[in-house]
């Protein structure tokens, strides 16, 4: 199982970085959202590949990809579709929003209003679609990769705590090194590397890894570094809001898929430790100077130095 998982890793950040280069963590990061059945936040200054990464992703897996650009004047039955009166059937007929796909791009999505973001909750949560009271299945597996620029301000509307919440990881791209910048620009000499990209894995290649990664064994003591960590984040001094139990659920789904895709079939706390910043910095609050994804990061950290770290054998 473990060489499989780390098979599988090292096979799908091979086929993404013929687009995406340099960008290793962040595509290791996306791999374990995907595999641990979450979503993710990717924050970033627009021109920084997002877009096209989420694009690289689905064509990976040969799975469906949709995009929404949000806008204030979007509706949350531009995302979920609708029934239409079919004049020569005499019935209503369901027009599928975008949301019925695999790969789900939701771009910009802090501008559209509070009631057209919600109108993604259901389908992130609970993996299903309720048009007028009749509940619809999206796409399996079904992965949102939502994006945002957090410099710019105007005219958006920040997402809301339990909209964080529903999202497994919150990632950045950041700019890319000079010597990295000068490799893009080698490879789109010519053509666009995503027009030529083959697809290297199927959905069902896609779930066994799943299945491989709920198999992995977390030791008691790693359980409770967890649970340490996320009530540190509860009761540290100046916290206004701590992780929520999802938070905790997310960490210990997201430390069995990584360690799975890095070829172990149990977990370590450094495997903790390296998911800690992007599944929980998003979750808390700690009041004035702690808005930014950098402070909440560091505040993260921070939490991680004070505790004391399992050193027992992991593996059973």
């Amino acid at each position: 199982m473990a060489t499989d998982g780390r098979a599988f890793a090292d096979k799908a950040i091979q086929n993404i970085s013929k687009v995406i280069i340099g960008k290793k963590e962040t595509i290791i990061l996306l791999l374990t959202a995907l595999v641990a059945d979450g979503h993710v936040l990717l924050e970033d200054v627009p021109g920084t590949g997002k877009t096209k990464l989420a694009k690289t992703l689905a064509k990976t897996f040969t799975a469906d990809f949709s995009r929404i650009q949000f806008t204030p004047d979007l509706l949350p039955s531009d995302i979920t579709g609708l029934n239409i009166f079919d004049r020569q059937k005499n019935e209503f007929v369901l027009r599928k929003g975008p949301v019925f796909t695999n790969i789900l791009l939701a771009d910009e999505i802090n501008r559209a209003t509070p009631r057209t973001q919600a109108g993604l909750l259901e389908c992130m949560e609970e993996r299903q679609v309720t048009i007028d009271g009749v509940s619809y299945q999206p796409g399996s597996p079904f992965f949102v990769i939502a994006t945002q620029n957090p410099v710019e301000t105007a005219g958006t509307f920040p997402l809301p705590e339990a909209q964080m919440d529903r999202f497994m990881m919150r990632l950045s791209m950041g700019l890319p090194s000079r010597e990295e910048e000068l490799s893009i620009l080698e490879r789109y000499m010519e053509n666009e590397p995503l027009d030529t990209l083959t697809s290297v894995f199927t959905l069902a290649d896609l779930e066994e890894v799943k299945r491989e990664a709920v198999k992995v064994f977390v030791h008691p003591c790693v359980r409770e570094y967890m649970v340490d960590i996320v009530k540190a984040t509860r009761e540290g001094e100046g916290m206004v809001m701590g992780v929520s139990t999802r938070g905790s659920l997310c960490l210990l789904r997201c430390a069995k898929a990584y360690a799975c895709l890095h070829g172990r079939s149990f977990v370590t706390p450094d495997d903790v430790k390296a998911l800690a910043v992007p599944v929980l910095a998003h979750r808390i609050i700690a009041g004035y100077g702690t808005e930014t994804p950098e402070a909440a990061g560091a505040l993260v950290q921070k939490l991680l130095f004070s505790l004391p770290v399992p050193t027992e054998d992991f593996s059973s």
